[in-house]
């Protein structure tokens, strides 16, 4: 959220710390063996980095960059490639695109390249999100991804991971539509800090201040962390995040203070735009 903004990152525990950090150790050792492998072959390697975060959109026009090919091929390989991805997503790998980095060669398919990322996805976080999630709120797997998405796009920094999850997972107990900048941002691609009342009551599935519930599809690629919060949510009765600052996200479940935070973060909105 930003003018009506709310944002996240999880206190992990020891043992959660531990198996994050050695679930990362396994992806940078495979990833280290593959290009090992590749090499010894004599294929030619260069890397393509995904970043947390990135929408497939944006994932599919780097591939296509990276594999010299015309804008949308890519694109149009995902319908064909036969990913393995759940029925909810009807084909939309969005959400499954794990970001990591990515040996390519000259043998590199989009399609071949498109199913790796979803096989590191499901690897990565596959098991835990359906036993967790259809233990914690009757969430599916799919709808898990979808939070770890917002999460990832939401939070300032990653200690707000966690928080930012328990806002979202409070909103859709009370049945109060979620209001999620980054949802809006989504279906109208680009990502700003500011939303305008206008954008508000734009007619999209994917806007959460007119729709409750979570948005059709996940609206980005998260990473471990972010998945991490969307299972484990930090304890707390929050209803609403604002970043008022770099650094400076102000949680709470009191509306009057939300609006109070807004009204620093506007004002700093205003400085900054003075400034430059």
């Amino acid at each position: 959220m930003s003018e009506t903004s709310y944002r996240p990152r999880a206190g992990l525990s020891r043992r959660g710390r531990l198996l994050l950090l050695l679930a990362l150790a396994l992806l940078v050792a495979n990833a280290v063996a593959l290009f090992l492998l590749l090499r010894e072959t004599g294929a030619p390697v260069r890397p393509l980095v995904v970043p947390e975060g990135w929408r497939a959109s944006q994932v599919y026009a780097a591939v296509d960059k990276r594999l010299d090919l015309p804008p949308g091929t890519t694109k149009a390989a995902a319908a064909k490639a036969g990913l393995k991805l759940p029925a909810e997503a009807k084909g939309n790998p969005e959400g499954y695109l794990y970001p990591a980095t990515y040996p390519i060669t000259d043998d590199t398919t989009p399609g071949g390249l498109l199913a790796y990322m979803v096989e590191t996805a499901n690897k990565q976080f596959g098991q835990d999100r359906s036993t967790v999630g259809s233990r914690r709120g009757r969430l599916t797997a799919y709808q898990m991804v979808t939070i770890a998405g917002i999460v990832q796009a939401e939070a300032d920094t990653p200690a707000d991971m966690g928080k930012v999850s328990r806002v979202i997972r409070n909103r859709l107990a009370l049945g109060m539509p979620l209001q999620m900048d980054s949802t809006l941002n989504y279906a109208l691609n680009r990502s700003t800090l500011t939303t305008t009342a206008n954008e508000t009551r734009m007619d999209s599935p994917y806007n959460t201040y007119q729709h409750k519930g979570l948005p059709p599809t996940p609206t980005g690629n998260p990473g471990r962390q972010a998945m991490s919060a969307a299972l484990n949510p930090t304890p707390g009765n929050w209803l609403y995040f604002v970043t008022v600052a770099p650094g400076d996200t102000r949680f709470t479940d009191s509306y009057a203070q939300q609006e109070l935070n807004v009204g620093e973060f506007n004002e700093n909105q205003k400085k900054k735009a003075q400034a430059g």
